[in-house]
């Protein structure tokens, strides 16, 4: 294979303004919002070169519906967990798991529930 499997994800949102706000405020970034033809995107900030995968927040509700249950489960990179851990109650999300180390060799995970009602995990080596 001449990349890695994941290219793109989507994240269902009920309130792309609320999604927004949170997001930015978790990761310390700024989500650019487009509009193609009613289909609400909020495009996470993604740079040729560096590694990982891009997607954005979505509002589109005939096809695409949070759920903190089902479904895919996302991980974003981190640099330590618990940084964006700290950040998530205050920008109205919920802690579901708190920093944990998985093994020495993989590293650490924490989990939470953002204000949309959508499962995202979050990984770090340290």
């Amino acid at each position: 294979m001449e990349q890695n499997m994941v290219g793109w994800f989507e994240i269902p949102v009920t309130d792309m303004d609320r999604a927004k706000a949170f997001y930015d405020k978790v990761f310390g970034i700024e989500i650019q919002v487009q509009d193609f033809g009613g289909t609400l995107m909020g495009w996470f900030p993604w740079a040729e070169g560096k590694t990982g995968a891009a997607g954005s927040l979505i509002l589109q509700p005939d096809f695409y519906r949070p759920s903190n249950t089902d479904g895919v489960l996302i991980y974003f990179a981190s640099t330590d967990v618990q940084n964006e851990l700290n950040r998530v109650e205050a920008a109205g999300g919920e802690i579901l798991k708190a920093k944990t180390q998985i093994s020495p060799d993989i590293g650490y995970m924490g989990l939470f529930l953002d204000t949309e009602g959508n499962r995202i995990a979050l990984h770090s080596r340290a």
